[in-house]
């Protein structure tokens, strides 16, 4: 399905920020928050080399997808029969993970600004998140909701940046050169952030959406590079917006704690108006991620069989609602966000290796195309740290989960 020129740059600009948002959750505010604390300026390495790696990751991704006019699941059942099985199996587990993940984060949003329950919370936000599924025109009001609420998000962070005065020169020199901790204690929070930023289901999200939309083959292939690239890039200024935010308030003194350290940052800063408007920004950044999650991990579904695409609101809905109900029974918000971006980090190497794979397989792309020999070394240098990465993280990350 072509899509007319009139309405595609509205179009990818939404799948730019339905990605971008999927990214920008609570688990996303929670980690770097976390990570900075324990850090310091310090982590400002782990954020340059992840951004890195999801330029490299992404790239790829969403050319794959886009050239061969087919989700990823469908690629990878191409690839070899019943992978795509597999993958649909480890993105719809990731993904609902980090939308548990995304519903506490609601809730806490809820409870920062209003001071109201966290499972309150959680719930009045899933039902506004079904809403957004309920209207007329599903995927524009999708769409429109992520970039509108994700602008807002960024401006309110940077006002904090500016509140808290952070040693940016410091940060800067780290970014390349960290000391007192080493490389391997490092990656940790990098594959963490990796698996937070295109982990999972998270990498797929716009380039599904532009395939939904028809926005596929060589002549929108510019356009799908340079969307691919902006969605990192915008998720890259987020979190070292945020990161600079909570340096300068660790480094002046501040403990955050682990129950809401992020909010800690924000309070720090600006005082009560500052926590009212973490509220604000953490609601925004669980409620675009509940509704990219729902979207993105219910769309891997799709193409199985016809009664999956008969009744993709219904499915979307029930996974909302399930994700809600795990969290309200289960708790301990903090721990699920930080868990969530981690295990979603295990699961990119699969993921990417599979459309890296793909990408030279003629039966797959067409004939005519060529896969750029510099796209497939970028990959395959993300791939290598992904992996390396999700071995270390293994031993932390069940210790987390345990503790």
């Amino acid at each position: 399905m072509e899509v007319a020129k009139k309405g595609v740059f509205s179009r990818i600009v939404g799948a730019i920020f339905l990605m971008a948002v999927s990214a920008i959750g609570p688990g996303f505010l929670t980690q770097t928050a976390t990570f900075t604390e324990r850090f310091l300026s310090n982590f400002a390495f782990a954020i340059l080399a992840s951004i890195i790696i999801d330029i490299g990751a992404q790239l790829n991704v969403w050319r794959v997808i886009t050239q061969a006019k087919k989700r990823g699941h469908e690629i990878a059942n191409a690839a070899l029969p019943g992978l795509g099985i597999v993958l649909t199996v480890l993105i719809m587990f990731g993904g609902l993970a980090f939308q548990i993940g995304n519903i506490a984060g609601a809730g806490m949003g809820f409870e920062a600004l209003l001071g109201i329950d966290v499972r309150l919370g959680a719930v009045i936000s899933a039902a506004l998140a079904i809403v957004v599924f309920l209207v007329k025109d599903a995927g524009k009001a999708m769409g429109k909701t992520c970039q509108y609420l994700g602008i807002v998000m960024i401006l309110l962070t940077i006002y904090v940046m500016f509140k808290s005065s952070p040693p940016v020169g410091e940060a800067v020199i780290r970014s390349v050169y960290p000391k007192d901790f080493g490389y391997g204690a490092l990656m940790l929070p990098m594959i963490t952030l990796v698996g937070g930023t295109v982990g999972g289901y998270i990498t797929f999200a716009g380039a599904h959406r532009l395939v939904d939309d028809g926005i596929t083959g060589k002549e929108n292939l510019s356009n799908v590079t340079k969307a691919s690239v902006s969605g990192i890039v915008v998720t890259g200024v987020m979190r070292i917006v945020l990161f600079l935010a909570a340096l300068g308030v660790v480094t002046a003194g501040t403990k955050l704690g682990t129950t809401n350290p992020a909010g800690e940052v924000f309070r720090a800063a600006a005082g009560n108006i500052g926590y009212r408007f973490f509220g604000i920004v953490l609601w925004i950044a669980a409620i675009t991620s509940v509704i990219g999650a729902a979207y993105t991990s219910v769309s891997f579904l799709r193409g199985y069989n016809k009664w999956f695409d008969k009744y993709q609101t219904q499915l979307i809905i029930g996974f909302i609602v399930f994700a809600t109900i795990v969290f309200v029974t289960y708790g301990r918000p903090v721990t699920v966000l930080i868990a969530a971006g981690s295990l979603n980090g295990l699961i990119l190497p699969v993921s990417l290796g599979i459309l890296l794979f793909a990408a030279h397989r003629k039966k797959i792309m067409g004939e005519d195309y060529k896969h750029p020999i510099g796209y497939t070394i970028f990959g395959v240098l993300a791939l290598g740290v992904t992996i390396y990465g999700s071995i270390l993280s293994l031993g932390p990350l069940l210790k987390l989960l345990t503790s």
